[in-house]
């Protein structure tokens, strides 16, 4: 309602600056809010196949919305996890796979660019370098930096034929631990589930850290009170079968398909666990 008033009031006297600038200051905030609605509207989402038939239609708006709003932290935010999140769930293409996560990696870079302008020089940079850097990075600056990890993370495993791309692993580890020092309750304690797998992807003799692994993910479910199933699924997959721990793997598995997928945030890749989860049980007579 003050908007139309503000937008009556400037139809009539031509060159009342002060209106103009609310104008487009709630203009500017309101683009930003529909960029974080789109993307909790999706991630809300229970049915996957509307989301895989509709989301790329979500994917050119928010580009749009970027282009004219090119400087705003939200959008750019929305854009990454939009992008990142629609690559690692529907996209089997890996040359369309590399397109969309490397979309998403520019966006997240911008966004915690906006936010940091004194991590942003170092992104780019090698480790020694960007390790540093983090120490001035605050408990305020935690979503962009998130959300930069994840997007560098799903960009990494597009690229995993690059060992260039694989080199950035560090730069993301370090990123989430310095989350979790920081607020590790973040995202209902996300960041501990990808410490849990990057700690889990290769055995122990070849530098794996299941042990570390196994806590992370332990801890992962505890902050988000067993509600987020990716975590059980993700401890069933990386460590309960790296260990060849049958009994835990499909303990985990069961507690995934007997639970509620509803969970603010959280409920489209809950499904989509689910699924993951119908497919590791069955094929674990095979596996063990």
């Amino acid at each position: 309602m003050a908007l139309l008033n503000c937008s009556l009031i400037a139809a009539a006297l031509l060159g009342l600056t002060s209106c103009s600038n609310m104008i487009a200051s709630a203009t500017q905030s309101a683009t930003s809010r529909l960029g974080g609605t789109l993307t909790s509207a999706i991630s809300n989402q229970n049915d996957v196949e509307t989301v895989r038939a509709g989301a790329p239609a979500y994917l050119l708006l928010i580009d749009g919305l970027i282009e004219d709003n090119p400087e705003s932290a939200p959008l750019l935010t929305s854009g990454a996890r939009l992008y990142g999140a629609y690559a690692a769930a529907f996209v089997v293409d890996p040359a369309r796979a590399k397109r969309l996560t490397e979309r998403s990696r520019g966006y997240a870079r911008r966004a915690l660019c906006q936010k940091n302008m004194t991590l942003c020089p170092v992104l780019t940079r090698p480790f020694r370098e960007f390790a540093p850097a983090l120490a001035g990075v605050t408990k305020a600056d935690i979503p962009p930096l998130y959300t930069w990890a994840i997007a560098e993370l799903g960009w990494i495993q597009a690229h995993s034929d690059d060992w260039n791309a694989i080199a950035e692993l560090p730069k993301v580890e370090t990123a989430l631990q310095h989350i979790v020092k920081q607020d590790e309750t973040y995202e209902q304690g996300a960041p501990h589930l990808y410490l849990g797998i990057l700690a889990t992807l290769r055995p122990p003799a070849l530098g794996g850290k299941p042990s570390e692994g196994k806590a992370y993910f332990e801890r992962a479910i505890e902050l988000s009170d067993g509600r987020n199933l990716s975590v059980k699924v993700q401890y069933a997959k990386r460590y309960a079968r790296l260990v060849f721990d049958q009994k835990l793997h499909d303990r985990l598995l069961r507690e995934t398909l007997a639970a509620d997928t509803v969970n603010p945030g959280h409920t489209l890749m809950n499904v989509l666990a689910k699924e993951e989860a119908t497919k590791l049980l069955a094929s674990s007579k095979d596996y063990f």
